[in-house]
C-alpha cells in the first residue's frame, strides 16, 4: 500500500511525458537515424527520460508538500519528546505510522482525483492538461481549507511585484502556505502534548528535592510515571483519534 501511495503520487507529474512512452521498439541504430532524420528527436527523448528520472525521485517530498503528512510526523515527533524517549519508537516506525495515517486520511481526496483526473486521461477521454487540472483540484480543496487565514496574502506580499490572484493563488504559493500552516498547527499541538508530562517532571524534582536527593536526575525517575500515565490513558489511540478528526 505504502509503494501504491507513493506511485500514485508520482504518477500525477508523469501527465506531460506520456508521449515518451509511446515510442515504438527499435534497435539503436535505427533510432539514431530517426533522430537524425527528426531533428534531434532523440535529445528530447533523453531529456524527458531525465526528468522523469528526477519526477521519481522526488515523489516522497511531494507527498510530503500536499498531504497531511508533515503534520502528523511533527505531532508523533513531539510526542516522543515530552515523553522522554530518545529512540523508541524509532524514525522509522514513526514514518510508516504517518505514512498510513495519512493514506487513511487523505483517500477520499485521492479517490476523487483519480476518479476525475487519472482515470479519464488513461481512458483517452481527456488531454494532459486538463488531467493535471482535475487532479490537483482536490488537493487545491484540501489545502484551501487548511491554510491559516491570512498565510496566502502575507507570502504573497514578500513579492510585491507579482500580481498573485489570491482568490486562486497560484500552485506554488498555495503549497508553501499550506506547510507553513501545518508546521504551525504541529507546533501548537505539541504544546498541548508536553504540558501534561511537564507537570509529571516538575512534581518528581520537587519531591527528590525536599527528600534532599539532589543527584538523582529528575528525568530518570519520572520516566516510569510518565510512561505508566500514557499506557493508562490509552494516549497513542486517543492522540490518533484526535488527528484523524482533525481532518474530518
Amino acid at each position: 500500500m505504502l509503494l501504491f501511495f507513493l506511485a500514485w503520487i508520482a504518477s500525477v507529474t508523469f501527465l506531460g511525458f506520456t508521449a515518451f512512452g509511446q515510442v515504438p521498439d527499435t534497435d539503436l541504430g535505427g533510432l539514431l537515424e530517426q533522430s537524425t532524420i527528426e531533428g534531434g528527436s532523440l535529445d528530447g527523448r533523453i531529456i524527458q527520460l531525465f526528468l522523469i528520472v528526477t519526477v521519481l525521485s522526488l515523489a516522497p517530498g511531494i507527498a510530503m508538500m500536499i498531504t497531511c503528512l508533515p503534520f502528523i510526523v511533527i505531532v508523533f515527533s513531539f510526542l516522543r519528546q515530552a515523553i522522554g524517549l530518545q529512540q523508541s519508537p524509532p524514525n522509522m516506525m514513526i514514518m510508516g505510522l504517518a505514512m498510513f495515517l495519512t493514506f487513511f486520511i487523505m483517500e477520499p481526496v485521492f479517490s476523487k482525483s483519480w476518479e476525475n483526473g487519472l482515470s479519464p486521461y488513461m481512458d483517452g477521454e481527456i488531454t494532459e492538461q486538463q488531467a493535471t487540472e482535475r487532479t490537483l483540484a482536490p488537493f487545491r480543496t484540501f489545502m484551501t481549507n487548511r491554510v491559516e487565514s491570512g498565510a496566502v496574502k502575507r507570502l504573497a506580499d514578500t513579492m510585491p511585484d507579482r500580481n498573485y490572484n489570491l482568490e486562486e493563488p497560484p500552485f506554488n504559493l498555495l503549497v508553501t502556505a499550506f506547510m507553513l500552516s501545518e508546521i504551525k498547527r504541529g507546533f501548537q499541538i505539541g504544546f498541548v502534548i508536553f504540558l501534561p508530562f511537564l507537570i509529571i517532571d516538575l512534581i518528581v524534582a520537587s519531591i527528590l528535592m525536599a527528600m534532599g536527593m539532589m543527584m538523582v536526575p529528575p528525568s530518570v525517575v519520572s520516566l516510569p510515571f510518565k510512561l505508566a500515565f500514557f499506557v493508562v490513558a490509552d494516549g497513542w489511540l486517543k492522540i490518533t483519534e484526535a488527528l484523524i478528526m482533525g481532518y474530518g
